[in-house]
């Protein structure tokens, strides 16, 4: 049987990156480093916990001439995730923008306490269950008894439903509808039969 509940996201992840390039590969790694240190700052300033902040990535990468051949200079980057209430992220991407972040990805939308939905989708899961193991049970000609085995699992997990999300010309404008995910339950009932 399967069984779902809606719920309305309330927390965002965002990626602020910071790229920089310069002629050496040390000096694009101690530029981005002190970009990056800025922008850390920033988005602890802003109210992100530590434990909701991440580095995703460190990268350095050469850059060459329009022949290929030759290396002209370096470009050093440094992704940092950062989990947040959907009503910050205006405040919190002005913060990381006026720090130096200049890459933005995002958002990822998510219920930050999905347990009450998901005991709804496990009630419907056991109810869609049953009424599929009477209507077999009634088919064949028997009694459906108490059910003897139930493995829970096989969910898709959640199913984002999002609406539409513009980031418009100034972060704090950013426009973020959150949509509805759907919290789905899968459960395998055997029942006894008589």
């Amino acid at each position: 049987g399967t069984g779902s509940a809606k719920a309305v996201p309330d927390v965002a992840e965002w990626s602020f990156g910071v790229r920089s390039e310069a002629e050496s590969a040390a000096a694009a790694m101690r530029d981005n480093a002190a970009v990056a240190k800025r922008l850390i700052d920033a988005l602890k300033s802003a109210g992100i916990r530590g434990d909701d902040l991440r580095t995703e990535s460190v990268s350095l990468y050469p850059q060459q001439d329009e022949m290929g051949q030759n290396i002209i200079g370096y470009s050093a980057s440094n992704t940092v995730h950062a989990t947040m209430p959907i009503s910050k992220a205006g405040t919190v991407i002005d913060k990381a923008v006026g720090a130096g972040a200049n890459e933005i990805y995002g958002p990822n939308l998510r219920v930050s306490d999905s347990d009450a939905q998901y005991a709804q989708a496990v009630d419907e899961a056991f109810d869609d269950a049953r009424s599929r193991a009477e209507a077999v049970a009634q088919k064949a000609g028997v009694t459906l008894g108490r059910p003897i085995a139930i493995v829970e699992g096989g969910g898709a997990g959640p199913i984002p439903y999002y609406g539409a999300r513009t980031m418009a010309e100034g972060a704090a404008d950013v426009a973020i509808e959150p949509g509805q995910q759907e919290i789905q339950a899968v459960l395998t009932v055997t029942f006894a039969i008589s």
